[in-house]
């Protein structure tokens, strides 16, 4: 287990260079928090029945869907198209291979995250106004919740991504649910403004709880209002997240190595005449 970490750091590693050196995806990223001060700037309302700017609750909720939309879309991509490209072929000859790719894109996934935050944050604080915690506390709070919320949908979106079909369709089964949590979650406006059942079955979903303790972070306690309890209930914030992480950790580790097993020399290669077959570029 211990070579598995450290062969997973150095793949780490070596990936988030190659991250570092690429515009394209570097942009991507940048886009995403390019929207979010977009959406804030052009909203001057209250949050109802408070006094803290609604746009701070929206840049508070797109800060907890970035680091959603990186763990549970961006890696079932990433994870589909290595897979399409023979990566998985190659772990099965390698000890301890798969624990150590888990390990390798949690960790770029947690460095990608974690800096689109910082991005968005200090962005959101010096062009629209942004919020930023206020004390050690609060900070600390943002930390932890961020810690875990990532904990929560690395390890789901690896699962996800070991199952998923080829890259092409990958997109689309994902980004239709991920966009259905992300309007019922209380994301982009209070989730108290939700039928009352509709705020039910998002709170079985770790993104109105990363959004909720990233909500307490950064606004003012007066904001705790506008949520489904009318407190932030940080403790179930992090009950929550944590059976998440552990749920998504039990079927990743699994799910990769059974994807891993099912792959040969003779599916990669007849993967890649179905593609020449249909012009796309193969791997």
């Amino acid at each position: 287990m211990t070579n598995s970490w450290r062969a997973g750091i150095q793949r780490g590693g070596i990936e988030l260079r190659h991250f570092l050196r690429n515009g394209k995806e570097m942009s991507s990223h940048l886009t995403n928090v390019v929207v979010a001060l977009l959406v804030a700037a052009f909203i001057s309302d209250d949050v109802p029945g408070t006094r803290t700017p609604l746009s701070h609750l929206v840049l508070a909720g797109f800060a907890a869907y970035l680091l959603f939309q990186i763990g549970l879309i961006n890696l079932p991509q990433i994870l589909v198209t290595e897979r399409e490209e023979g990566a998985l072929l190659r772990l099965r000859a390698t000890p301890g291979g798969i624990p150590a790719y888990l390990v390798a894109k949690c960790l770029v996934v947690v460095v990608v995250a974690v800096g689109t935050l910082a991005v968005l944050l200090a962005a959101g604080a010096l062009l629209v106004d942004g919020p930023l915690p206020r004390g050690v506390g609060a900070w600390l709070t943002l930390l932890w919740v961020t810690t875990l919320g990532l904990l929560a949908v690395v390890p789901l979106g690896a699962a996800i991504g070991a199952v998923l079909p080829n890259p092409r369709e990958a997109l689309a089964l994902i980004m239709l649910p991920t966009m259905g949590l992300l309007l019922t979650s209380g994301v982009v406006f209070p989730i108290t403004m939700l039928p009352v059942p509709v705020q039910q079955v998002a709170a079985v979903f770790p993104l109105k709880w990363m959004a909720q303790g990233v909500r307490s972070a950064l606004l003012p306690d007066s904001a705790r209002a506008a949520e489904m309890a009318g407190a932030w209930e940080l403790p179930l914030v992090a009950l929550v997240l944590t059976a998440w992480a552990v749920l998504g950790f039990l079927l990743a580790v699994p799910l990769l190595r059974r994807a891993a097993r099912r792959e040969s020399g003779s599916r990669l290669a007849a993967r890649h005449r179905r593609a020449e077959r249909s012009g796309a570029p193969s791997a």
